[in-house]
């Protein structure tokens, strides 16, 4: 996108936009995390995402459900260790 031309009024921090779409991001979702930016704060919006805990702490039954749920072949007969192996292989 050239540079001067306005992304419009409805986008809120127009210089990170511009940064967004000088990357190749699409302008949809540049317009949406500049946006997330000016309302949240530029720091916060990269950090928002789940709270899964690591799966060295899930028990082996949660481990092989999730691997059942992915499709990970072989899993009955996986140890603990294995199974997480699989999962982060995946």
């Amino acid at each position: 996108m050239p540079r001067g031309k306005s992304p419009g009024p409805s986008v809120k921090d127009k210089e990170l936009y511009e940064e967004l779409r000088d990357e190749g991001n699409s302008k949809q979702k540049s317009a949406r995390i500049a946006n997330a930016a000016a309302n949240r704060g530029r720091s916060s919006v990269g950090r928002k995402g789940g709270k899964s805990g690591d799966y060295d702490d899930w028990p082996k039954q949660d481990l092989y459900d999730r691997a059942k749920e992915i499709g990970i072949d072989g899993r009955s007969s996986m140890t603990k260790k294995e199974l997480i192996a699989a999962l982060r292989n995946s």
